[in-house]
């Protein structure tokens, strides 16, 4: 295993872990922007709680890969369905959000698959 893929993968982790965490803590900077694109309420939790199983999976493939790159394929399909919702709702100004931590998980996901 390299320094380079251990390195990317705790800090993909890492990042998206913050995105869970502040989502389950509700944080202003979070919420609103789900309200405007029209996400209900009684999803956040599952949202947040799947961010954290994704960064924990990532953590767990250093050890298992496999779960490692099933848990970056997982992350990059939720990142671009917050891309999708976000197009949709004619945000686009706030598009760029949501690549900031797809771009390090499909970082992480093509040194799991070349490792």
């Amino acid at each position: 295993m390299s320094t380079t893929l251990t390195a990317v993968t705790v800090l993909s982790a890492a990042w998206v872990g913050f995105s869970a965490f502040s989502l389950l803590r509700r944080a202003d900077f979070v919420v609103q922007p789900l309200i405007e694109y029209g996400v209900p309420e009684a999803w956040w939790t599952r949202l947040a709680l799947a961010k954290a199983l994704g960064a924990a999976g990532l953590l767990a493939g250093l050890v298992v890969p496999a779960v490692g790159i099933a848990a970056a394929i997982g992350l990059v399909l939720y990142f671009l369905g917050a891309v999708v919702t976000i197009l949709r709702a004619h945000s686009y100004k706030t598009v760029a959000f949501p690549l900031l931590y797809l771009a390090p998980v499909v970082a992480t996901l093509g040194l799991g698959l070349a490792a």
